[in-house]
């Protein structure tokens, strides 16, 4: 009889510590619902999304695509319009198929779709998007890609490095002399061709001269 009374005794005092603690759950939950209801109804207020074909999670709508994307794409906007909107994985991508809808993007609201992709990659490599290539659109890229043209790709700078550019080329054109009779991968030669420029302009030093494959694997 005694264990009986201690035993409803404790669970008599488990329970008036859980019921705070269980009214407390309830509230945030409630609280919770109540927000995320409330800011999914102002966005579907503010903004109705493009349409959209039905996707499937982690992977969106990469399902849709065939082994020839534009076919797949332009079988998905004669269905869905000339403005879509698709999800590669989680990242969400707007497809325009016309010109009335590209115009619209590209001139009328060309500040909005101004912007550059933002990734952690990114953020890292280029010095938290101090790139000309990367920084967002704004005073700072303006003042960046000024200084980038008027001191990498003016006429006076550009016409500098003409040197390079006759001895690479001289250079390619000997080489593919010298092997005229063996098989020519033209794509591989223009591509080295580039970087050896690229490289004696920019480093000093040609991209070909690089030993083991060290500015290969760069």
């Amino acid at each position: 009889m005694l264990n009986t009374l201690q035993v409803l005794q404790e669970l008599n005092e488990s329970s008036s510590f859980l019921k705070p603690l269980a009214f407390t759950l309830l509230a945030i939950f409630l609280i919770f619902l109540y927000t995320w209801y409330s800011s999914t109804k102002t966005t579907t207020q503010k903004s109705s999304p493009p349409p959209s074909p039905p996707k499937l999670p982690i992977i969106g709508n990469l399902h849709q695509i065939g082994s020839y994307p534009h076919r797949s794409l332009q079988a998905l906007s004669q269905r869905h319009g000339p403005l879509m909107l698709l999800h590669f994985g989680s990242v969400p991508v707007l497809l325009v198929s016309s010109a009335e809808a590209a115009r619209e993007i590209l001139k009328t609201h060309d500040l909005a779709f101004s912007g550059r992709p933002k990734s952690t990659i990114f953020d890292k490599l280029l010095y938290n998007y101090k790139d000309v290539t990367s920084a967002p659109y704004g005073e700072y890229w303006r003042q960046v890609r000024s200084i980038c043209v008027s001191n990498l790709l003016s006429d006076t700078r550009v016409r500098s490095f003409r040197s390079v550019r006759e001895d690479e080329t001289k250079s390619m054109i000997r080489n593919i002399n010298n092997s005229s009779s063996s098989v020519l991968n033209l794509s591989e030669i223009f591509v080295r061709l580039t970087n050896d420029v690229v490289c004696r302009v920019a480093l000093g030093r040609k991209y070909s001269d690089g030993e083991g494959g060290e500015w290969e694997d760069v």
